[in-house]
C-alpha cells in the first residue's frame, strides 16, 4: 500500500514549513534563546500546516529528531473530537504531575480543541493555570472563536494563514516531478485554487489526479473536481450580458447534462464576475452584478439549488433590461391606469377597513417619529402641479427611491397607490409578503421622507393587498428594442405606467 503524498512530503523541521514563516521564525528564534512557553495555541485553517508544526515543536524543544512516523512516549497527541469529555481531561490533569520518562519536557498535543465539553476546558484550565515545569501545551484549532477567553489569555497564540496560491503551485510542481507525474501549469493552478490555501488538499488532489492520466491537462482536473469549463462560463456570463434567457437557460442546461453541480457553476460564475469587478470590465451594470453575487452565495444551501440558480440568473438580466425609469419618452395611456384605479378603489376601500390592530400600531408607530426632512424648497406653481397630478408625482417619488435606496424602490414600485384619501397614501400589493416588508417602520420612515422631499407632504402609509392589483409601473432597458407584443405584455402584467428608451 502506497504512501499518500500529503504524509510523504510532510515538512520534517521547521526550516521545510512553506507559507507560516511568520510563525516558524519567531519560533525558531525562541528555540534558540532557550525562551519555551508553557502553552502555545495554533489556530487557522485547516491543512496549512498547524498539526506539523506541533509534532515538529513538540521534538525540537526536546531535542528529538523527527520523522513522519517518529512517536516517543513524553510526547502525547491527543484529538479532542473523540476525547472531549471531563473524564478525559481528569485524567490529563493526574498524568501531567508524572515527570517525562526521558526527554526534558513532556508535551500534549490537543488537536481539534474547541470540541472539548465546558466541564472539560474547567478541567484543563485549571491545569493551564498552575503547569507543572515539565509539562507543554499545544493546542491546535480551526475555529478559535469557540475556545473560552480564559484558556486563550493563558496561551501564546500563533494565528496560521492559507498559503498563496503561488506557494502552493511551486511546491506541487516539486512533487510532481519528483513522482514523475506529468502536469501542465494550468491544471496545477486550478489544483492550488481549488485547494483554497491548503496544502494538505491541494497535494492530496494531485494524488488523486495521477491516476487520470499519464500527462495531466486543465480539462482533467476540471472533470476531477467537478469545475465547469471558463468557456462554457465566459458563454453564460456573455449571455447575461446580452439579456438572452434563452441562451442562459440552455447554457445552464447543458452544465447540468455534463454533471455540474448548481453550486459549482454559480462559484465559477461569480469568480468570473469578481475578476470583471477588479478588472472594471462590467458586462452587467455594478448594482446588478453586485445583487447577483449576493443571490450566489445562497445557491450551495438552497432546497432546490438548480432552480434556484436559474432564478438567479433571470433576475440578473430582468435587472438590466426592467430598471426604473430615468426618461420618459413613452406613455402607455393614463386612461388605462385611470380606470385600474377606478375598479380597484372599492376593493382597496374595504381593505382598509379590514386592517387588522396590529397593522394600525405598525402605522402608528411609524407615524409618531416621522423622519426629519430638510426644509422643503418649491415654488407655488411647482406644488400645485404636484397637487394636482398624482401619477407624475408618484413617478418623482419612485425615480428618488431608485436614486437614494434601491432596495426599498424594488418593493415599491410593486405597489398600486391610490391618493383618494387626504393625508395619505394607500399602497395596495398583490401578495402579503411585500405588504410585510414595507410595514417596517425602518422602511416606512425611508419611503415617508423621500415622499417629503418631493412633494413637501408628511403623508401616511397605508399598505393592503389585493392580488387582483397590480401596480402601473414599468420599464424597460434603453438597449433592448421594444415589439408591440413586448409593450402589450407589460402593460398587462404593471397595469399601465411608462416605457423609455
Amino acid at each position: 500500500m502506497g504512501q499518500a503524498l500529503y504524509r510523504k512530503y510532510r515538512s520534517k523541521s521547521l526550516s521545510e514549513i512553506i507559507g507560516q514563516e511568520h510563525i516558524t521564525d519567531t519560533l525558531s528564534r525562541a528555540l534558540q534563546s532557550g525562551a519555551v512557553s508553557h502553552a502555545y495555541l495554533f489556530t487557522g485553517p485547516r491543512g496549512v500546516g498547524k498539526t506539523s508544526i506541533a509534532r515538529i515543536l513538540a521534538h525540537e524543544i526536546n531535542g528529538l529528531p523527527y520523522t513522519d512516523d517518529s512517536s516517543h512516549m513524553d510526547i502525547i497527541e491527543i484529538d479532542a473530537a473523540s476525547n472531549r469529555r471531563i473524564d478525559e481531561i481528569r485524567e490529563l490533569r493526574d498524568k501531567v504531575h508524572v515527570a517525562p520518562t526521558s526527554a526534558k519536557y513532556k508535551v500534549y498535543i490537543i488537536d481539534e480543541v474547541h470540541m472539548l465539553t465546558k466541564e472539560a476546558f474547567n478541567a484543563l484550565l485549571k491545569t493551564l493555570e498552575e503547569p507543572p515545569a515539565h509539562v507543554v501545551f499545544i493546542l491546535a484549532t480551526t475555529d478559535a472563536h469557540k475556545l473560552p477567553d480564559t484558556i486563550v489569555s493563558r496561551t501564546q497564540r500563533y494565528s496560521f494563514k492559507p498559503v498563496e496560491t503561488q506557494k502552493v503551485i511551486a511546491h506541487l510542481k516539486t512533487i510532481a516531478a519528483s513522482e514523475n507525474i506529468q502536469i501542465d501549469d494550468a491544471a496545477l493552478t486550478l489544483l492550488a485554487e481549488h485547494g483554497e490555501g491548503s496544502f494538505r488538499d491541494s497535494i492530496s488532489m494531485l494524488d488523486q489526479a495521477r491516476s487520470i492520466s499519464d500527462s495531466l491537462v486543465l480539462s482533467d482536473i476540471q472533470r476531477l473536481l467537478g469545475v465547469p469549463p471558463a468557456e462554457s462560463i465566459e458563454k453564460l456570463v456573455t449571455s447575461l450580458s446580452n439579456g438572452a434567457a434563452a441562451d442562459v437557460m440552455t447554457l445552464v442546461t447543458q452544465l447540468y447534462g455534463q454533471g455540474f453541480t448548481a453550486a459549482a457553476i454559480a462559484k465559477q460564475i461569480a469568480g468570473m464576475l469578481r475578476t470583471h469587478l477588479l478588472t472594471d470590465t462590467l458586462p452587467l451594470p455594478a448594482p446588478t452584478i453586485l445583487e447577483l453575487l449576493t443571490r450566489l452565495l445562497e445557491v450551495p444551501s438552497a432546497y432546490d439549488s438548480s432552480r434556484f440558480l436559474e432564478i438567479c440568473l433571470l433576475k440578473a438580466i430582468n435587472s438590466d433590461r426592467w430598471p426604473s425609469p430615468a426618461t420618459q419618452v413613452h406613455q402607455v395611456p393614463q386612461a388605462k391606469a385611470s380606470e385600474i384605479q377606478v375598479q380597484a378603489k372599492p376593493k382597496i376601500e374595504a381593505k382598509k377597513a379590514a386592517l387588522t390592530d396590529v397593522d394600525h400600531d405598525i402605522v402608528s408607530q411609524a407615524e409618531t417619529e416621522p423622519p426629519a426632512a430638510p426644509p422643503h424648497k418649491k415654488s407655488d406653481k411647482a406644488s400645485a402641479q404636484v397637487n394636482t397630478d398624482d401619477a407624475e408625482n408618484w413617478q418623482q417619488v419612485l425615480r428618488a427611491l431608485k436614486n437614494k435606496h434601491n432596495t426599498l424602490y424594488g418593493l415599491v414600485r410593486m405597489a398600486h397607490p391610490d391618493f383618494s384619501t387626504k393625508g395619505s397614501v394607500c399602497l395596495t400589493f398583490a401578495f402579503d409578503f411585500h405588504r410585510k416588508r414595507l410595514i417596517d417602520v425602518q422602511n416606512q420612515q425611508k419611503l415617508q421622507h423621500v415622499i417629503h422631499e418631493v412633494t413637501g407632504k408628511n403623508l401616511r402609509i397605508e399598505c393592503l393587498v389585493d392580488k387582483d392589483v397590480v401596480a402601473p409601473v414599468s420599464s424597460v432597458s434603453p438597449n433592448v428594442p421594444v415589439s408591440d407584443n413586448d409593450l402589450a405584455s407589460i402593460s398587462n402584467i404593471f397595469g399601465g405606467g411608462e416605457l423609455v428608451e
